[in-house]
C-alpha cells in the first residue's frame, strides 16, 4: 500500500513586505497550494 501526501506551505509567517517573493519561492519549490491563516478571534487569538 503507498500513501501519497502534499504539502501546502503557510504564508504565516513570511514576510508580508515582501509577500511576492515568499509566493514565488513557494512555487518554485513544487508547491501546488498556498495556505491561508484566517484568524477572527473567535475561534483562534489574532497574532
Amino acid at each position: 500500500m503507498t500513501s501519497e501526501f502534499k504539502l501546502s506551505p503557510s504564508i504565516l509567517s513570511a514576510d508580508f513586505s515582501n509577500l511576492q517573493s515568499a509566493l514565488d519561492q513557494c512555487a518554485h519549490g513544487g508547491a501546488p497550494w498556498i495556505h491561508v491563516d484566517v484568524m477572527d478571534n473567535q475561534f483562534v487569538p489574532n497574532l
